[in-house]
């Protein structure tokens, strides 16, 4: 594989805003990323920070008031947000997936579940109704999915949510994806359903050599699955490195704040979780400088006036925060 083209997906500085009555939200601000073939990037943040637009934005099914006002993503070198709609639909489906948080939404209620794997394998394979139809059934079952001939029979209103979302990942799956973009896959499942997803997903990539981007509040899930994070906060991308890095050496306070917030296995009995003060940034006006400098206990002024650059602070491992620039600032005048 050639330099230039070693990435199956690479997105460079990407804004998607949405229209609303209201105004402009810049719901994601300029974010870069890249990711190669058979390695997992995990994208985290707290609610609103923009990682499912993300997602969205790569699979071009932003709302109707939401589009991509500038940037690049580029899929095997190629443009994608110059594609034609037959295109697209091409690319969604057998060369990049989705799997979305809500699976009753998801899902058509009018078609049973059957109905809607068969459709899926049908549209991007040549397997006959019949081959499609044992696919989907054994698809089923490596999702965990208990009695699945007779559950191909059934609605998507008959299954407990559980059911609901292994569906999802498993039409997720289905047609082996050189790309699955997993947006809080495994939410709605209890945690021994949630490590043989994991594993699936993880035996998969080995199998076919996919990329995966894992979105999730669950910096646990990350822990196991992802090889690289990147921290998102209003629509940016704040940090961005290695899993090992961003886990034992944070460099930016809100990476710091949301791994104190977590509960650990070693802790005290008697040691309290530390949430991250304040609230999140009204996206319709958002502040001039660093978006996280409102709820930041180490915030200065410049901090309020001007977004700092990224800085790197490790191999791969990159950070935008003043006080990371502060310190290379006064490692050369050393």
């Amino acid at each position: 594989m050639s330099e230039e083209n070693k990435y199956i997906l690479e997105v460079n500085d990407l804004h998607t805003s949405f229209f609303t009555d209201a105004g402009e939200v810049c719901a994601v601000n300029g974010i870069s990323f890249n990711l190669e073939p058979g390695k997992t990037l995990g994208i985290v943040g707290e609610s609103g920070s923009g990682k499912s637009v993300t997602a969205y934005s790569i699979m071009q099914i932003l709302a109707s008031t939401g589009r991509i006002t500038s940037g690049q993503v580029n899929y095997k070198g190629e443009d994608i947000t110059k594609w034609n709609k037959k295109q697209m639909q091409s690319f969604r489906g057998s060369k990049c997936s989705i799997i979305f948080q809500d699976p009753m939404t998801s899902l058509n209620p009018v078609y049973t579940v059957g109905n809607q794997l068969v459709e899926a394998i049908r549209l991007h394979t040549n397997k006959t109704k019949k081959e499609a139809k044992e696919h989907a059934i054994e698809m089923l079952r490596l999702v965990g999915v208990n009695e699945p001939e007779s559950r191909v029979k059934q609605y998507p209103h008959e299954l407990s949510g559980g059911m609901r979302q292994r569906v999802m990942i498993a039409m997720g799956l289905i047609c082996h994806p050189q790309l699955l973009i997993a947006d809080e896959p495994t939410t709605a499942l209890d945690v021994t359903i949630q490590a043989q997803i994991l594993d699936l997903m993880k035996n998969l990539q080995k199998k076919t050599g996919m990329g995966i981007i894992f979105i999730t509040h669950n910096l646990g899930v990350v822990a196991d699955i992802c090889d690289k994070v990147s921290v998102m906060y209003a629509g940016k991308i704040v940090e961005q490195g290695p899993v090992d890095d961003i886990f034992y050496k944070p460099a930016h306070p809100y990476t710091k704040g949301l791994l104190r917030s977590m509960p650990r296995v070693d802790a005290e009995s008697y040691e309290r979780l530390i949430p991250i003060e304040g609230t999140p940034v009204d996206m319709l006006n958002p502040p001039e400088g660093c978006p996280f400098a409102p709820r930041c206990e180490h915030c200065m002024k410049i901090c309020l006036k001007k977004m700092p650059p990224y800085v790197e602070v490790g191999e791969k491992h990159r950070s935008a925060c003043w006080l990371r620039v502060q310190e290379l600032m006064n490692k050369e005048g050393k």
